[in-house]
Protein backbone atom coordinates (compact mmCIF):
# COMPACT_ATOMS: atom_id res chain seq x y z
CA UNK A 1 0.00 0.00 0.00
CA UNK A 2 2.95 2.44 0.63
CA UNK A 3 4.39 2.44 -2.46
CA UNK A 4 1.13 3.24 -4.30
CA UNK A 5 1.01 6.47 -6.59
CA UNK A 6 -1.31 8.47 -5.87
CA UNK A 7 -4.86 7.72 -7.61
CA UNK A 8 -8.29 7.86 -8.00
CA UNK A 9 -9.03 5.22 -5.03
CA UNK A 10 -6.71 7.61 -2.80
CA UNK A 11 -9.09 10.15 -3.41
CA UNK A 12 -12.18 7.93 -2.77
CA UNK A 13 -10.51 7.29 0.64
CA UNK A 14 -10.44 11.38 1.17
CA UNK A 15 -13.64 12.19 0.01
CA UNK A 16 -15.48 8.71 1.99
CA UNK A 17 -13.80 8.98 5.18
CA UNK A 18 -12.17 12.24 5.79
CA UNK A 19 -15.39 14.53 5.09
CA UNK A 20 -17.06 13.32 8.46
CA UNK A 21 -14.98 16.33 10.07
CA UNK A 22 -17.10 18.93 8.60
CA UNK A 23 -19.89 17.04 9.74
CA UNK A 24 -17.94 17.37 13.38
CA UNK A 25 -17.57 21.17 12.58
CA UNK A 26 -20.72 22.26 11.58
CA UNK A 27 -22.54 20.02 14.74
CA UNK A 28 -20.82 21.98 17.05
CA UNK A 29 -21.15 25.22 15.05
CA UNK A 30 -24.45 24.81 15.09
CA UNK A 31 -25.46 23.97 18.56
CA UNK A 32 -23.16 26.98 20.17
CA UNK A 33 -25.00 29.39 17.27
CA UNK A 34 -29.15 28.49 18.43
CA UNK A 35 -27.98 28.33 21.55
CA UNK A 36 -29.98 31.75 22.87
CA UNK A 37 -32.96 30.12 20.31
CA UNK A 38 -33.17 27.18 22.61
CA UNK A 39 -34.08 29.32 25.56
CA UNK A 40 -36.99 30.48 23.93
CA UNK A 41 -40.15 29.12 24.14
CA UNK A 42 -41.33 30.21 20.65
CA UNK A 43 -38.77 27.38 19.77
CA UNK A 44 -40.52 24.54 21.21
CA UNK A 45 -38.22 23.54 23.77
CA UNK A 46 -37.59 26.06 26.24
CA UNK A 47 -34.62 25.22 27.85
CA UNK A 48 -32.77 27.11 30.20
CA UNK A 49 -29.36 28.53 29.76
CA UNK A 50 -28.09 25.96 32.25
CA UNK A 51 -29.84 23.15 30.61
CA UNK A 52 -27.68 24.57 26.99
CA UNK A 53 -24.79 24.17 28.86
CA UNK A 54 -25.65 20.37 30.66
CA UNK A 55 -26.30 19.88 26.69
CA UNK A 56 -22.76 20.65 25.76
CA UNK A 57 -21.40 17.92 27.99
CA UNK A 58 -23.58 15.45 27.08
CA UNK A 59 -22.51 15.62 23.70
CA UNK A 60 -18.88 15.93 24.97
CA UNK A 61 -19.29 12.68 27.13
CA UNK A 62 -21.26 11.23 24.34
CA UNK A 63 -17.97 11.36 21.94
CA UNK A 64 -15.72 10.78 24.59
CA UNK A 65 -17.91 7.27 25.45
CA UNK A 66 -18.33 6.44 21.66
CA UNK A 67 -14.78 7.06 20.97
CA UNK A 68 -13.99 4.26 23.88
CA UNK A 69 -16.39 1.89 22.81
CA UNK A 70 -15.93 1.92 19.27
CA UNK A 71 -12.58 2.44 19.24
CA UNK A 72 -12.50 -0.96 20.86
CA UNK A 73 -14.59 -2.82 18.17
CA UNK A 74 -12.86 -1.08 15.27
CA UNK A 75 -9.71 -3.21 16.53
CA UNK A 76 -11.59 -5.79 17.09
CA UNK A 77 -14.17 -5.98 14.39
CA UNK A 78 -12.87 -3.79 11.45
CA UNK A 79 -12.32 -0.35 10.27
CA UNK A 80 -15.01 -0.67 7.29
CA UNK A 81 -17.62 -2.13 9.35
CA UNK A 82 -17.17 0.19 12.28
CA UNK A 83 -17.05 3.46 9.89
CA UNK A 84 -20.06 2.55 8.56
CA UNK A 85 -22.01 1.76 12.11
CA UNK A 86 -20.83 5.54 13.76
CA UNK A 87 -22.12 7.17 10.71
CA UNK A 88 -25.15 5.29 10.82
CA UNK A 89 -25.64 6.26 14.37
CA UNK A 90 -24.61 10.02 13.79
CA UNK A 91 -27.24 10.22 10.89
CA UNK A 92 -30.20 8.62 13.16
CA UNK A 93 -29.13 10.61 16.19
CA UNK A 94 -29.12 13.88 14.16
CA UNK A 95 -32.32 13.40 13.07
CA UNK A 96 -34.09 12.65 16.11
CA UNK A 97 -32.53 15.53 17.85
CA UNK A 98 -34.50 17.84 14.76
CA UNK A 99 -37.53 16.34 15.73
CA UNK A 100 -36.94 16.83 19.75
CA UNK A 101 -39.74 18.51 21.85
CA UNK A 102 -38.80 18.12 24.91
CA UNK A 103 -35.04 18.91 27.08
CA UNK A 104 -34.66 14.99 28.08
CA UNK A 105 -35.25 14.33 24.21
CA UNK A 106 -32.76 16.94 23.13
CA UNK A 107 -30.30 15.39 25.98
CA UNK A 108 -30.54 11.75 25.05
CA UNK A 109 -30.18 12.36 20.92
CA UNK A 110 -27.31 14.98 21.44
CA UNK A 111 -25.50 11.92 23.34
CA UNK A 112 -25.93 9.44 20.98
CA UNK A 113 -24.86 12.41 18.51
CA UNK A 114 -22.16 12.61 20.43
CA UNK A 115 -21.10 8.87 20.47
CA UNK A 116 -21.12 8.55 16.61
CA UNK A 117 -18.91 11.52 16.01
CA UNK A 118 -16.28 9.78 19.09
CA UNK A 119 -16.40 7.02 17.72
CA UNK A 120 -15.82 8.28 13.65
CA UNK A 121 -12.37 9.63 15.10
CA UNK A 122 -11.12 6.00 16.16
CA UNK A 123 -12.71 4.43 13.23
CA UNK A 124 -11.92 6.57 10.03
CA UNK A 125 -8.20 7.62 11.24
CA UNK A 126 -6.85 4.28 11.99
CA UNK A 127 -8.59 3.48 8.06
CA UNK A 128 -7.30 6.54 6.87
CA UNK A 129 -3.48 5.56 8.02
CA UNK A 130 -3.71 2.43 6.48
CA UNK A 131 -4.71 2.71 3.61
CA UNK A 132 -2.80 6.65 2.60
CA UNK A 133 0.96 5.85 1.36
CA UNK A 134 3.45 6.36 3.99
CA UNK A 135 4.99 9.90 2.01
CA UNK A 136 1.61 11.46 1.84
CA UNK A 137 0.41 10.08 5.31
CA UNK A 138 0.76 13.43 7.06
CA UNK A 139 -0.12 15.84 4.97
CA UNK A 140 -3.04 13.92 4.14
CA UNK A 141 -4.06 13.82 7.81
CA UNK A 142 -3.47 17.19 8.55
CA UNK A 143 -6.07 17.98 5.58
CA UNK A 144 -8.73 15.98 6.53
CA UNK A 145 -8.83 16.79 10.65
CA UNK A 146 -8.30 20.95 9.07
CA UNK A 147 -11.32 20.21 7.09
CA UNK A 148 -13.40 20.06 10.66
CA UNK A 149 -12.99 24.18 10.02
CA UNK A 150 -15.06 24.05 6.89
CA UNK A 151 -17.67 22.77 8.76
CA UNK A 152 -17.31 25.30 11.45
CA UNK A 153 -17.24 28.01 8.82
CA UNK A 154 -20.55 26.49 7.10
CA UNK A 155 -22.45 26.41 10.05
CA UNK A 156 -21.74 30.12 11.09
CA UNK A 157 -22.99 31.15 7.59
CA UNK A 158 -25.96 29.02 7.66
CA UNK A 159 -27.21 29.83 10.99
CA UNK A 160 -27.40 33.02 10.30
CA UNK A 161 -30.50 32.79 7.70
CA UNK A 162 -31.88 29.79 9.28
CA UNK A 163 -31.95 31.35 12.46
CA UNK A 164 -33.71 34.47 10.72
CA UNK A 165 -37.73 34.31 12.01
CA UNK A 166 -38.36 36.70 8.83
CA UNK A 167 -37.57 33.64 6.69
CA UNK A 168 -38.30 30.67 9.16
CA UNK A 169 -40.58 30.11 12.53
CA UNK A 170 -38.37 30.25 15.88
CA UNK A 171 -39.29 26.30 16.16
CA UNK A 172 -38.54 25.30 12.48
CA UNK A 173 -35.50 27.28 11.61
CA UNK A 174 -32.98 24.86 14.13
CA UNK A 175 -34.53 21.60 13.23
CA UNK A 176 -33.84 22.11 9.39
CA UNK A 177 -30.21 23.19 10.41
CA UNK A 178 -29.72 19.37 12.17
CA UNK A 179 -31.55 18.31 9.28
CA UNK A 180 -28.80 19.57 6.65
CA UNK A 181 -25.95 17.61 8.80
CA UNK A 182 -28.16 14.72 8.22
CA UNK A 183 -28.27 15.16 4.58
CA UNK A 184 -24.73 15.80 4.16
CA UNK A 185 -23.72 12.53 5.93
CA UNK A 186 -26.21 10.42 4.29
CA UNK A 187 -24.16 11.82 0.79
CA UNK A 188 -20.96 10.56 2.93
CA UNK A 189 -22.16 7.56 3.52
CA UNK A 190 -23.41 6.54 0.18
CA UNK A 191 -19.22 7.10 -1.08
CA UNK A 192 -18.27 5.21 1.71
CA UNK A 193 -19.59 2.21 0.89
CA UNK A 194 -17.19 2.00 -1.75
CA UNK A 195 -14.14 2.40 0.77
CA UNK A 196 -12.20 -1.01 1.41
CA UNK A 197 -11.17 -2.57 4.93
CA UNK A 198 -7.93 -2.07 5.83
CA UNK A 199 -6.08 -4.84 4.50
CA UNK A 200 -3.44 -4.49 6.93
CA UNK A 201 -6.01 -5.21 9.89
CA UNK A 202 -7.57 -8.30 7.65
CA UNK A 203 -3.96 -9.97 7.22
CA UNK A 204 -3.20 -9.69 11.10
CA UNK A 205 -7.06 -11.34 11.88
CA UNK A 206 -6.61 -14.20 9.34
CA UNK A 207 -8.19 -13.11 6.60
CA UNK A 208 -5.11 -12.79 4.39
CA UNK A 209 -6.58 -14.43 1.40
CA UNK A 210 -9.39 -11.36 0.79
CA UNK A 211 -6.45 -8.73 1.58
CA UNK A 212 -4.25 -10.01 -1.44
CA UNK A 213 -7.35 -10.08 -2.89
CA UNK A 214 -8.70 -6.72 -2.22
CA UNK A 215 -4.43 -4.86 -2.75
CA UNK A 216 -4.73 -6.95 -6.20
CA UNK A 217 -7.80 -5.19 -7.01
CA UNK A 218 -6.23 -1.80 -6.32
CA UNK A 219 -2.93 -2.48 -7.64
CA UNK A 220 -4.89 -3.44 -10.75
CA UNK A 221 -6.96 -0.44 -11.14
CA UNK A 222 -4.01 1.69 -10.53
CA UNK A 223 -2.32 0.07 -13.21
CA UNK A 224 -5.17 0.80 -15.63
CA UNK A 225 -5.37 4.22 -15.04
CA UNK A 226 -1.62 5.42 -14.88
CA UNK A 227 -0.64 2.85 -17.99
CA UNK A 228 1.93 1.73 -16.17
CA UNK A 229 3.16 -1.60 -14.37
CA UNK A 230 3.92 -1.17 -10.81
CA UNK A 231 7.36 -1.55 -9.07
CA UNK A 232 7.96 -5.04 -7.16
CA UNK A 233 7.72 -5.16 -3.68
CA UNK A 234 11.40 -5.52 -2.42
CA UNK A 235 11.91 -8.69 -0.81
CA UNK A 236 13.40 -7.81 2.14
CA UNK A 237 10.04 -5.31 3.27
CA UNK A 238 8.10 -8.99 3.66
CA UNK A 239 7.12 -9.74 7.77
CA UNK A 240 6.04 -12.72 9.44
CA UNK A 241 2.78 -12.31 11.32
CA UNK A 242 0.89 -14.89 13.86
CA UNK A 243 -2.74 -14.01 12.88
CA UNK A 244 -5.28 -13.36 16.04
CA UNK A 245 -8.56 -12.93 16.64
CA UNK A 246 -8.20 -10.02 18.67
CA UNK A 247 -6.49 -7.93 21.36
CA UNK A 248 -7.55 -7.52 25.06
CA UNK A 249 -7.89 -4.95 26.94
CA UNK A 250 -5.17 -6.08 29.24
CA UNK A 251 -2.98 -6.28 26.16
CA UNK A 252 -4.06 -3.02 25.29
CA UNK A 253 -3.38 -1.06 28.43
CA UNK A 254 0.11 -3.09 28.94
CA UNK A 255 1.32 -1.83 25.36
CA UNK A 256 0.80 2.09 26.53
CA UNK A 257 2.32 1.42 29.71
CA UNK A 258 5.10 -0.83 29.34
CA UNK A 259 5.92 -0.73 25.66
CA UNK A 260 5.59 2.41 24.67
CA UNK A 261 5.03 4.99 27.59
CA UNK A 262 7.08 7.80 26.21
CA UNK A 263 5.04 7.80 23.41
CA UNK A 264 1.59 7.31 26.23
CA UNK A 265 3.19 10.33 27.42
CA UNK A 266 3.67 12.29 24.30
CA UNK A 267 -0.02 11.17 22.93
CA UNK A 268 -1.64 12.64 26.12
CA UNK A 269 0.91 16.15 26.22
CA UNK A 270 -0.47 17.06 22.58
CA UNK A 271 -3.79 16.42 23.18
CA UNK A 272 -4.62 17.34 26.48
CA UNK A 273 -2.43 20.95 25.52
CA UNK A 274 -4.85 21.60 22.40
CA UNK A 275 -8.05 20.19 24.03
CA UNK A 276 -7.91 22.73 26.62
CA UNK A 277 -6.67 25.25 24.23
CA UNK A 278 -9.42 25.08 21.36
CA UNK A 279 -12.41 24.36 23.88
CA UNK A 280 -11.42 26.85 26.28
CA UNK A 281 -11.30 30.14 23.53
CA UNK A 282 -14.47 28.23 21.19
CA UNK A 283 -16.65 27.72 23.93
CA UNK A 284 -16.57 31.66 24.94
CA UNK A 285 -15.16 33.88 22.40
CA UNK A 286 -18.56 35.17 21.51
CA UNK A 287 -18.95 35.87 25.05
CA UNK A 288 -15.76 38.03 25.44
CA UNK A 289 -16.67 39.37 22.39
CA UNK A 290 -19.70 41.02 23.46
CA UNK A 291 -19.01 40.80 27.73
CA UNK A 292 -16.12 42.76 27.37
CA UNK A 293 -15.65 44.30 24.44
CA UNK A 294 -19.52 45.11 23.78
CA UNK A 295 -20.14 43.50 19.99
CA UNK A 296 -23.55 43.10 19.39
CA UNK A 297 -24.63 39.51 19.85
CA UNK A 298 -26.01 39.43 16.23
CA UNK A 299 -22.58 40.57 14.85
CA UNK A 300 -20.24 38.27 17.05
CA UNK A 301 -21.00 34.78 15.56
CA UNK A 302 -19.33 36.33 11.92
CA UNK A 303 -15.84 36.53 13.73
CA UNK A 304 -16.28 32.63 13.44
CA UNK A 305 -15.48 33.07 10.12
CA UNK A 306 -12.55 34.17 9.40
CA UNK A 307 -10.58 32.11 12.81
CA UNK A 308 -12.23 29.08 10.72
CA UNK A 309 -10.44 30.16 7.88
CA UNK A 310 -7.40 30.62 9.43
CA UNK A 311 -7.64 27.09 11.27
CA UNK A 312 -8.36 25.34 8.10
CA UNK A 313 -5.65 27.18 6.18
CA UNK A 314 -2.60 26.19 9.11
CA UNK A 315 -3.09 22.08 7.95
CA UNK A 316 -3.74 22.72 4.50
CA UNK A 317 -0.28 25.10 4.06
CA UNK A 318 1.74 23.69 6.49
CA UNK A 319 0.99 20.09 6.09
CA UNK A 320 3.15 19.04 3.40
CA UNK A 321 6.32 20.74 5.89
CA UNK A 322 5.42 17.36 8.31
CA UNK A 323 6.41 14.73 5.90
CA UNK A 324 9.35 16.52 4.32
CA UNK A 325 10.71 18.32 7.24
CA UNK A 326 9.87 16.23 9.76
CA UNK A 327 7.14 15.17 12.16
CA UNK A 328 9.02 16.39 15.55
CA UNK A 329 10.30 20.33 14.36
CA UNK A 330 6.85 20.95 12.93
CA UNK A 331 4.53 19.47 15.47
CA UNK A 332 7.17 21.20 18.10
CA UNK A 333 7.12 24.32 15.59
CA UNK A 334 3.29 24.34 16.02
CA UNK A 335 2.60 24.00 19.49
CA UNK A 336 5.61 26.19 21.27
CA UNK A 337 4.83 28.90 18.19
CA UNK A 338 0.89 29.57 18.94
CA UNK A 339 1.63 29.35 22.45
CA UNK A 340 4.34 32.13 22.25
CA UNK A 341 1.96 33.57 19.93
CA UNK A 342 -1.19 33.77 22.22
CA UNK A 343 0.98 34.86 25.03
CA UNK A 344 1.51 38.27 22.38
CA UNK A 345 -2.38 38.34 22.07
CA UNK A 346 -2.72 37.91 26.24
CA UNK A 347 -0.11 40.97 26.65
CA UNK A 348 -1.96 43.07 24.26
CA UNK A 349 -5.63 41.74 25.26
CA UNK A 350 -5.21 42.86 28.77
CA UNK A 351 -3.24 46.24 28.07
CA UNK A 352 -6.47 46.85 25.85
CA UNK A 353 -4.62 47.55 23.30
CA UNK A 354 -7.19 45.28 21.21
CA UNK A 355 -10.49 45.45 19.51
CA UNK A 356 -13.26 43.33 18.57
CA UNK A 357 -11.36 43.02 14.91
CA UNK A 358 -7.45 42.88 16.27
CA UNK A 359 -8.38 40.16 18.91
CA UNK A 360 -10.15 38.15 16.04
CA UNK A 361 -7.18 38.67 13.56
CA UNK A 362 -4.75 37.39 16.73
CA UNK A 363 -6.91 34.59 17.15
CA UNK A 364 -6.32 33.57 13.30
CA UNK A 365 -2.97 33.85 13.75
CA UNK A 366 -2.74 31.66 16.35
CA UNK A 367 -5.15 29.09 15.81
CA UNK A 368 -2.76 29.08 11.25
CA UNK A 369 -0.44 27.33 13.80
CA UNK A 370 -2.48 25.84 16.59
CA UNK A 371 -4.53 24.23 14.37
CA UNK A 372 -1.72 22.50 12.43
CA UNK A 373 -0.80 21.07 15.81
CA UNK A 374 -3.79 19.73 17.16
CA UNK A 375 -4.19 17.97 13.23
CA UNK A 376 -0.79 16.38 14.14
CA UNK A 377 -1.93 15.29 17.57
CA UNK A 378 -4.63 12.86 15.59
CA UNK A 379 -1.91 11.81 13.10
CA UNK A 380 0.85 11.31 16.41
CA UNK A 381 -1.25 8.83 18.51
CA UNK A 382 -2.58 7.11 14.77
CA UNK A 383 0.70 5.93 13.81
CA UNK A 384 3.31 5.59 16.66
CA UNK A 385 0.86 2.31 18.25
CA UNK A 386 0.89 -0.71 16.58
CA UNK A 387 -1.76 -2.20 14.65
CA UNK A 388 -3.84 -4.24 16.76
CA UNK A 389 -4.61 -1.06 19.01
CA UNK A 390 -3.98 1.60 16.96
CA UNK A 391 -8.19 2.12 17.10
CA UNK A 392 -7.87 2.02 20.51
CA UNK A 393 -5.09 4.34 21.08
CA UNK A 394 -6.87 7.25 19.27
CA UNK A 395 -9.67 6.69 21.34
CA UNK A 396 -8.20 6.97 24.99
CA UNK A 397 -6.58 9.98 23.95
CA UNK A 398 -8.78 11.70 21.78
CA UNK A 399 -11.30 10.40 25.26
CA UNK A 400 -8.89 12.05 27.87
CA UNK A 401 -8.03 14.99 25.76
CA UNK A 402 -11.71 16.01 25.34
CA UNK A 403 -12.84 15.48 28.34
CA UNK A 404 -10.04 17.51 29.95
CA UNK A 405 -10.65 20.52 27.70
CA UNK A 406 -14.07 19.92 27.22
CA UNK A 407 -15.12 20.35 30.67
CA UNK A 408 -12.08 22.11 32.38
CA UNK A 409 -11.64 24.30 29.60
CA UNK A 410 -15.15 26.28 29.57
CA UNK A 411 -16.02 25.91 32.94
CA UNK A 412 -12.67 27.95 33.71
CA UNK A 413 -12.90 30.43 31.33
CA UNK A 414 -16.80 30.96 31.66
CA UNK A 415 -15.70 32.02 35.21
CA UNK A 416 -12.86 33.86 34.31
CA UNK A 417 -15.11 36.03 31.99
CA UNK A 418 -16.64 37.47 35.21
CA UNK A 419 -13.53 38.57 36.50
CA UNK A 420 -12.93 41.18 33.25
CA UNK A 421 -9.92 41.54 30.53
CA UNK A 422 -7.25 40.82 33.30
CA UNK A 423 -8.52 37.12 34.04
CA UNK A 424 -9.47 36.37 30.70
CA UNK A 425 -5.93 37.35 29.93
CA UNK A 426 -4.69 34.66 32.79
CA UNK A 427 -6.51 31.73 31.17
CA UNK A 428 -4.78 32.58 28.11
CA UNK A 429 -0.95 32.74 29.66
CA UNK A 430 -2.33 29.20 30.69
CA UNK A 431 -3.34 27.72 27.76
CA UNK A 432 -0.50 29.36 26.11
CA UNK A 433 1.79 27.91 28.91
CA UNK A 434 -0.30 23.99 27.91
CA UNK A 435 0.37 24.55 24.79
CA UNK A 436 4.30 25.31 24.86
CA UNK A 437 4.66 22.38 27.28
CA UNK A 438 3.35 20.12 24.97
CA UNK A 439 5.58 21.36 22.29
CA UNK A 440 8.94 20.70 24.03
CA UNK A 441 7.43 17.21 25.23
CA UNK A 442 7.24 16.65 21.74
CA UNK A 443 11.15 17.86 21.27
CA UNK A 444 12.48 15.27 23.20
CA UNK A 445 9.76 12.58 23.00
CA UNK A 446 8.94 12.73 19.56
CA UNK A 447 8.95 10.15 17.19
CA UNK A 448 9.83 10.72 13.81
CA UNK A 449 7.56 8.43 11.82
CA UNK A 450 7.64 10.84 8.21
CA UNK A 451 7.57 8.67 5.21
CA UNK A 452 8.10 5.68 6.81
CA UNK A 453 5.85 2.52 7.14
CA UNK A 454 3.63 1.57 9.78
CA UNK A 455 5.46 -1.26 10.71
CA UNK A 456 8.76 0.98 11.10
CA UNK A 457 7.07 2.98 13.24
CA UNK A 458 5.22 0.39 15.14
CA UNK A 459 6.37 -2.91 14.98
CA UNK A 460 2.83 -5.40 15.10
CA UNK A 461 2.38 -7.06 18.13
CA UNK A 462 1.38 -10.12 16.19
CA UNK A 463 5.20 -10.01 14.46
CA UNK A 464 7.75 -12.53 15.25
CA UNK A 465 5.70 -14.02 18.65
CA UNK A 466 2.40 -16.03 18.55
CA UNK A 467 -0.41 -13.81 20.50
CA UNK A 468 -1.97 -15.58 23.06
CA UNK A 469 -5.81 -14.79 21.82
CA UNK A 470 -7.08 -17.98 23.57
CA UNK A 471 -7.08 -20.18 20.42
CA UNK A 472 -4.15 -20.97 18.15
CA UNK A 473 -2.74 -17.91 15.95
CA UNK A 474 -1.74 -18.98 12.49
CA UNK A 475 1.34 -17.62 11.33
CA UNK A 476 1.48 -15.73 7.51
CA UNK A 477 4.09 -13.81 5.78
CA UNK A 478 2.98 -10.77 5.07
CA UNK A 479 4.27 -9.67 1.54
CA UNK A 480 4.76 -5.69 2.24
CA UNK A 481 2.25 -4.30 0.19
Amino acid sequence: MDRLPWSHFHWLVVVGLGTVWILDGLEVTIVGAIASRLTEKASGLGLTTAQVGLAAAIYVAGACVGSLVFGYLTDRFGRKKLFILTLGLYLLATVLTAFSVTPWMFFVFRFFTGAGIGGEYAAINSAIDELIPARRRGVVDLAINGSYWLGTAFGAILTVFLLNTAIFPANIGWRIAFGLGAVLGLVILLVRRNVPESPRWMFIHGRDEAAEKEVAEIERDIEKESGSQLEAVPDDKGIEIHQRRSTGFGEIIRVGIHQYPKRSVLGLSLFIGQAFLYNAVFFTYALVLTNLLKVPADVAPWSLIPIAIGNFLGPLLLGRLFDSVGRRFMITLSYVGSGVLLIGTALLFSAGALDAVWLTVCWMVVFFFASAGASAAYLTVSEIFPMETRAMAIAFFYAVGTAAGGIVGPILFGQLIGGGVQAVAFGYYLGAGLMIAAGLVELFLGVDAERKSLEDVAAPLSAGTPAQTGSPSQSRSESGR
